[in-house]
Parts: C-alpha cells; structure tokens; sequence
C-alpha cells in the first residue's frame, strides 16, 4: 500500500510518515500543493493525507484537481485542516473522505486519530 502526504510543515510530515510507515504503508511526501499533484500523479498512492493551507497549490485546489483526474478521483483523501469543523461539509462535498481537525492531539498517540480515519477509509474500499 502506498500513501502520500501533502503538507508543508516538516515536523507533521515527518510524525504521519512515521505512524503509515509502521503501519505498513510506502509513503511518499511533498511540502506543497504543486509538488503533491505531480506526485499523486506519478506514484499513483492508495491514499492521500492533505493539508489545506499549502504554498503554490491550495489544498482546496489540490483535492479538486485530483477529483478531476481519472487517474486520482477514486483515491480517498483525508483532510487536515486547522479551519474549524464548519467547513467539513464543504469539504465532504469536494470529494474529501475523511475531514481531520488540526490539534494538539493529531500527533498525540503515534498519529492515532489519523490512523482511525485511515483504518475508516481503509474499510469503506473493502
């Protein structure tokens, strides 16, 4: 299984690329929107984490071009954001599969709440 991550901040790429790797996962990372389309592209991930506040590319803009895709449209893409839970709607209806809320506890318990939404997905493809 792989997985791609797509956000800017080294130190929560670096903890969820830790939590997927234990789980199993080959995991590819990019630091921007730009970057992360071009790697969804090439690596063809079986699932996407991204963040919504990234350089060059948004995060808005980055889950609505793999939507677009036939290539990507069918990946589940878990969302980070450090936006409030009002915009899970409207991010549910782009195309997100999972809508996380950036927190102190994201991190907490080697990624544990993103592992859950990861395990939910995982489940929903089966």
């Amino acid at each position: 299984m792989k997985a791609l991550i797509i956000d800017d901040s080294k130190f929560q790429r670096l903890a969820i690329q830790r939590a997927l790797s234990h789980a199993g996962y080959e995991v590819a990372t990019a630091s921007d929107g730009e970057e992360g389309l071009q790697a969804a592209r090439a690596s063809r991930p079986d699932i996407i984490v991204l963040d919504m506040m990234l350089p060059k590319v948004s995060g808005i803009d980055v889950l609505r071009a793999l939507r677009g895709e036939a290539a990507t449209q069918a990946v589940p893409v878990i969302v980070l954001t450090g936006l409030s839970d009002r915009n899970k709607e409207k991010l549910i209806a782009e195309g997100a599969s999972e809508f996380l809320e950036k927190s102190d506890g994201l991190l907490k318990d080697d990624c544990g709440s993103l592992m859950d939404a990861v395990a939910r997905v995982r489940a929903g493809r089966a």
